[in-house]
């Protein structure tokens, strides 16, 4: 027994990750944790690829100062199953609304061909974020007609929304009859942000616009993905599909941006 307690405590990733070769692991207590949990749900650990793209995406965003505000997040694109596809980066779980493994891809993300399903994020915009808030989401969707992305709308002037329509991406923070419109294009960052009590800013097509608006309250409503919460109701479900989402304080969309598709571009490489 003593000897026994003398054998220093080796993590299961310490000797590479399950996959290709071997890899000195990620060193950064988030991804490490991130890792951890996707492995559980998935049966397995991820590719090496997978894996580093994981720990380069946590290291940037903490770099580049964007990381904290990622109150809700989910990485939809690099594990092994829709399990694990619906474990955390941070914050509370989804809840998932009618998928099914098969609207899972590694590298695609989730979609719903039938366009009925949908997220609840379980993320609900406190009060005190009202004007310090932010919604993101990684799309390959080139949508004709409108594409609802994320959402929550009491009705009247109570509504956070992120949506694709024609040409362009549209957002709105905390305000019912404003809309900000960014891009030339669908595929890639979509995210709306609001800095302040006055403005609101729109990214998508590597473009951002901003707008001036005064908030005027969030809705006490949790976010859905793929659909918005209509008090309550799943309203514009759409077949988009989604690699990454997030939802939290303000934040630089265009850092954001950067590091999100760099991860998409190493997953796409590692599968």
């Amino acid at each position: 027994m003593a000897l026994a307690a003398k054998i220093p405590f080796r993590h299961p990733y310490a000797a590479g990750f399950p996959g290709l070769g071997s890899q000195p692991m990620p060193t950064d207590a988030d991804a490490l944790d991130y890792l951890d949990r996707m492995a559980a749900a998935d049966g397995a650990g991820v590719e090496v690829g997978v894996a580093t793209a994981v720990s380069a995406f946590v290291r940037d965003t903490k770099a580049a100062g964007v990381f904290d505000a990622l109150k809700a997040c989910c990485i939809l694109a690099g594990a092994r199953t829709l399990a694990g596809a619906l474990v955390p980066l941070r914050g509370d779980a989804p809840t998932p609304y009618g998928f099914v493994s098969g609207d899972f891809s590694r590298t695609a993300g989730l979609a719903d061909p039938d366009a009925t399903s949908y997220l609840d994020s379980n993320y609900t915009t406190p009060a005190s974020l009202k004007d310090d808030c932010h919604f993101a989401v990684y799309t390959d969707a080139l949508p004709s007609t409108q594409q609802m992305l994320a959402g929550a709308n009491a009705g009247g002037s109570l509504a956070q929304q992120l949506y694709c329509k024609d040409t362009l991406a549209n957002g709105l923070l905390n305000s019912g009859s404003t809309t900000a419109n960014a891009g030339t294009g669908h595929a890639g960052f979509h995210g709306c942000n609001r800095p302040n009590s006055e403005t609101q800013q729109v990214r998508a097509g590597g473009d951002t616009v901003s707008d001036l608006y005064a908030s005027v309250g969030v809705p006490d409503l949790s976010v859905f993905l793929f659909a918005r919460n209509l008090s309550g109701v799943a309203s514009l479900t759409n077949d988009v599909n989604i690699l990454f989402y997030s939802i939290g304080s303000s934040l630089d969309l265009a850092k954001l941006d950067s590091h999100v598709t760099a991860y998409v571009t190493a997953i796409g490489a590692a599968i």
